[in-house]
């Protein structure tokens, strides 16, 4: 199985999601090296492209991963949701140390991923966070490697948000044209 990071009460209308409440994870401060594991958060990846878009659970504000926050992203040992490394930038919240430790001995580099050893880890895990079934979604012969993403930090998104270029999660808000 797989180990979850982020699966919070509040971001499932589910109870008892496998994290418990982000409000019970919050912490003043992060981990000395926050800002390398969001990093390597960032640069997980995705299996499921979730068209959604959500706000911050706690603030209620957008943040630059309101768009399919609810995207599962892997690096093959490890669980998260798109937007687990926006509440781990913001919120500090609270980390497995399995999971520092894990990341911390592969330099914070996204590893490649075999499909057909992740497989089997993939089908235990998804019906933990909501996913009914968990249908392949790859050829067992094939190796996820890490390609680059272009992934906006969050002081720009902040600054754009700040001088009104970001009032939704997807854009500035348009006007509809009358007919």
């Amino acid at each position: 199985m797989l180990g979850l990071l982020g699966f919070y009460d509040e971001l499932d209308e589910r109870s008892g999601s496998p994290n418990g409440s982000i409000l019970d994870a919050v912490r003043p401060v992060g981990e000395p090296d926050e800002a390398d594991l969001v990093a390597y958060l960032d640069a997980g990846h995705v299996l499921i492209d979730v068209m959604e878009g959500g706000r911050d659970v706690i603030t209620g504000s957008v943040h630059r991963h309101s768009s399919g926050c609810s995207s599962p992203m892997t690096d093959g040992v490890w669980l998260w949701r798109l937007d687990f490394p926006h509440y781990l930038e913001t919120h500090h919240v609270a980390l497995p140390g399995a999971f520092v430790e894990h990341v911390r001995s592969l330099d914070y580099r996204m590893p490649a991923v075999s499909v057909a050893r992740f497989a089997s880890h993939y089908d235990e895990t998804m019906p933990l966070i909501g996913w009914a079934s968990a249908v392949p979604w790859r050829s067992a012969a094939t190796v996820l490697v890490p390609e680059p993403r272009v992934v906006m930090s969050k002081v720009r998104f902040d600054a754009e948000v700040s001088a009104g270029g970001r009032e939704q999660p997807y854009g500035k808000r348009r006007k509809a044209r009358k007919a």
